[in-house]
């Protein structure tokens, strides 16, 4: 079975649309989004009305949580919680009814989807360096053979590993991985609509279950319009546009 893997959309409707075409050609047999399809962007309705009927799975992100009144932003920075508050209001009571229904984590075989962290999964906990990663050894046994996540918009992956009665933790790298049935593993697949490693395009995976490889894929997109979708919204910080060229 080939998934496609995808995060983060956070309402970037050219983004999603041209890595959904790329898909497409890659003919999966299984979508799964593992949340934000809100948040910063021009277009959370429109994301939602694509994502909501495509994917077998979504995951509940934070920005969803949020809009869906599932949880407390008050501690977010301004500029994030003016955009939550607009986002609410253009979304329709069905979306916001969805968003408010998906689940924190979702098992598929031996695959765990996740936005944050597995563990504690509601706290929507980061995973992008190496002391949170050695903070999962301690849940080594809990952990599903693969885990999948968003969240931190980075492609950073981490493979966990027995040696004796101590559990190992190592920072992975490449492309393509291939994931060895006999350890654990933790990937953050990246961004769709906000990149955040220094990469502008759109980021999105496709997993194969039977050879049991990942593969990362970028794309560029339109983001001209992504961008002036962001500043004609007086609501939204220009600042959310112009990362977009940065991919930061």
């Amino acid at each position: 079975m080939k998934i496609a893997i995808f995060s983060d959309v956070h309402a970037n409707l050219p983004a999603l649309e041209v890595v959904l075409k790329a898909y497409a050609a890659m003919q999966p047999d299984m979508y799964v989004c593992l949340g934000d399809v809100v948040g910063y962007g021009g277009f959370p309705e429109q994301c939602c009305n694509i994502v909501r009927p495509l994917v077998k799975h979504c995951i509940v992100g934070n920005h969803d949580a949020a809009v869906a009144d599932r949880m407390d932003y008050g501690f977010y920075y301004d500029a994030a919680k003016h955009a939550l508050d607009h986002h609410k209001s253009l979304l329709s009571a069905s979306n916001i009814a969805w968003l408010h229904s998906l689940p924190y984590t979702v098992m598929h075989e031996d695959i765990c989807f996740s936005h944050g962290s597995p563990v504690n999964p509601d706290n929507f906990d980061y995973v992008f360096n190496n002391a949170q990663a050695i903070g999962l050894t301690d849940h080594y046994h809990t952990l599903a053979p693969v885990t999948f996540m968003g969240h931190s918009h980075l492609t950073k992956s981490y493979e966990l590993w027995r040696d004796g009665q101590a559990v190992r933790v190592r920072e992975v790298h490449g492309s393509v991985m291939k994931f060895d049935p006999d350890r654990k593993y933790v990937v953050t697949v990246g961004s769709v609509g906000q990149p955040r490693d220094n990469d502008a395009r759109a980021c999105y995976t496709l997993y194969d279950t039977v050879t049991r490889e990942l593969s990362f894929y970028r794309i560029d997109y339109d983001l001209a319009t992504a961008a002036e979708a962001i500043l004609a919204m007086h609501q939204l910080s220009p600042d959310f546009g112009k990362r977009l060229y940065l991919g930061i």
